[in-house]
């Protein structure tokens, strides 16, 4: 695989059930969560079911994270997504895992790209000789 990024799926658990309904409290930690990464937000957007959960994503310039709570159950879905190397997705994890106060989590990393006969980083954008960001 072409690898241009990497994809954290992240399994909460056991979490604190009044936190995971708090649709403002989750996105100010959300948004944290970006900026304890070392990610640029660009937006976010946060929803509040009725009669409980949360459903939210802060699209970054380096692709996003996304959050799905089921209060009833003490457990969220988190996907952290990001592109390039200046980002450190596992900041974003722990962080998130302190907010939710989490006692029982798992994460998985995928990693995303270009299906290839040979494993390689390759550059999130590719710049031609002059600097110039290409585009296809």
């Amino acid at each position: 695989m072409k690898v241009l990024g990497k994809h954290l799926i992240a399994e909460y658990a056991d979490c604190d059930r009044s936190i995971l309904n708090d649709m403002d409290a989750l996105e100010k930690q959300m948004n944290q969560a970006v900026r304890e990464s070392g990610a640029t937000i660009v937006r976010s957007v946060f929803h509040r079911y009725n009669p409980q959960g949360v459903s939210g994503v802060v699209v970054i310039a380096e692709s996003h994270i996304s959050i799905h709570t089921w209060p009833e159950y003490g457990y969220a879905a988190v996907d952290f997504f990001t592109c390039g190397n200046s980002v450190d997705p596992y900041k974003a994890y722990e962080y998130i895992k302190e907010k939710l106060q989490s006692k029982t989590n798992q994460i998985n990393e995928l990693k995303r790209g270009i299906p290839s006969q040979f494993d390689e980083i390759i550059a999130h954008k590719p710049e031609s000789a002059s600097g110039a960001i290409l585009v296809g």
